[in-house]
């Protein structure tokens, strides 16, 4: 029986008088077995055989109960039923193209490997930047410096897509047009080492170097040093501006994660850090600002700790730590799923695939056979291009195809409307 149907006695068919009698009459017999006699009952059975009293039941029901209503009507039932369920994406184990990319630097505080906007690559090998435009597979040299102010140490593109910043070992940095392949004008005077880490927050180009200083330049006017951060006590490895422009995110070789806020900024002195984080026990190079919620940043520590750390940036706590078992050597967050994608180091030299926020492994993925320094995340947000010590640039679907694709949208080249005036 359906136990939501209830059913209503039909009291016609019911006797009364009989069932007054059985409840208050009937049950002495029972209680007090004592007080009856042979006779007596022989007399109470052929009474009750003569009047029809042997029933038992009080209740009785003469009519066929009501059919069950349907609390969800099967015809809705077979729409909900009928709804296409997203079906389990499928994640490629192996990278779908490999570039050899000879000379590049295993080292693991550079930063030699960004995808623009225009979906050109830029990768450094040496003291020579080539771009490879994912469009047509064809790569083409940007530039080579010379022996003494090279190698080069840290590329980044700008907004727009057409300038790159090229950070050299001997603490100069080079802004580029990579459309017209010519040097617009060179940022000296703001660092005394190489500049391993470059982050671009519209016009404002930062710069990270193995002296400690993280210097905000204004690539608009000639005296480009507008803000100097002082914190880090050995090099800044990692630096990454949150999509707002209003926090940078900064890893040093000191174990040490800061974040410091524009608003806080000021000029000719050194800004006091928002926060400073002192939970890694590593270098700190792996920084990644989460795409949809503008407040939370993932850092990932080197070989001494392993973890990656997620930051509520705007109270400075800890929101969770993982220990991924190996070196993390970079961190993508996926355009289009809440997914993290990790590089990692010895000994699996593995890329690693995360759901967020239960941080259940996804993927793993191997081919490199030596760290996984460098990722860069294609304009789709399907592809990553990860580069490794092996000396090769391999190419993964990791991400998958979004099911709507939206129009990047690019800065415009006002930024730069007065970079080639200064040289």
């Amino acid at each position: 029986m359906n136990q939501l149907d209830r059913f209503i006695p039909n009291r016609s068919a019911m006797n009364f008088d009989y069932a007054c009698y059985v409840l208050i009459e009937g049950r002495k017999g029972k209680e007090n077995p004592a007080g009856s006699s042979p006779a007596k009952e022989a007399y109470q059975k052929q009474l009750r055989e003569v009047f029809n009293m042997n029933r038992t039941r009080i209740l009785a029901f003469k009519n066929k109960p009501p059919a069950p209503v349907e609390l969800v009507p099967q015809d809705y039932a077979s729409v909900r039923q009928a709804k296409p369920v997203k079906p389990c994406r499928h994640i490629p184990q192996t990278s779908e193209h490999t570039l050899d990319a000879p000379d590049i630097l295993d080292d693991y505080y550079l930063n030699l490997l960004d995808w623009g906007s225009s979906n050109v690559l830029a990768i450094a090998l040496g003291t020579t930047v080539y771009l490879w435009d994912a469009s047509n597979g064809s790569t083409s040299e940007l530039v080579t410096v010379d022996d003494d102010k090279g190698p080069v140490t840290s590329v980044n593109w700008s907004p727009d897509g057409r300038h790159i910043a090229v950070g050299l070992n001997n603490s100069e940095v080079q802004l580029w047009d990579s459309t017209a392949n010519r040097q617009l004008r060179t940022l000296r005077g703001g660092h005394r080492a190489r500049v391993g880490s470059l982050a671009w927050n519209n016009h404002i180009l930062s710069t990270g170097s193995m002296d400690g200083r993280i210097i905000n330049n204004d690539v608009r006017v000639r005296d480009h040093i507008v803000e100097t951060y002082r914190g880090h006590q050995q090099e800044v490895c990692g630096l990454r501006w949150s999509a707002s422009g209003q926090q940078l995110a900064s890893g040093g070789n000191d174990n040490l994660l800061y974040i410091w806020d524009r608003a806080m900024a000021s000029s000719n002195s050194a800004t006091q850090w928002l926060h400073r984080l002192e939970d890694h026990t590593a270098a700190v190079k792996a920084l990644a600002w989460c795409p949809f919620q503008g407040n939370l940043l993932a850092s990932g520590g080197g070989g001494g700790h392993r973890c990656i750390k997620f930051w509520n940036t705007h109270t400075g706590a800890c929101l969770n730590s993982v220990d991924t078992g190996s070196q993390i050597c970079s961190l993508l967050w996926s355009k289009n799923e809440r997914e993290l994608l990790s590089s990692h180091g010895f000994t699996q030299n593995q890329l690693t695939l995360w759901k967020y926020p239960s941080m259940v492994k996804m993927a793993e993925l191997t081919g490199h056979t030596s760290r996984v320094l460098f990722m860069a995340q294609s304009l789709d947000g399907c592809t990553v291009a990860s580069a490794a010590g092996d000396e090769t640039l391999r190419f993964w679907n990791v991400f998958g195809t979004p099911e709507i694709a939206k129009p990047a949208q690019k800065a415009t080249p006002e930024a730069f409307a007065y970079v080639n005036r200064i040289r």
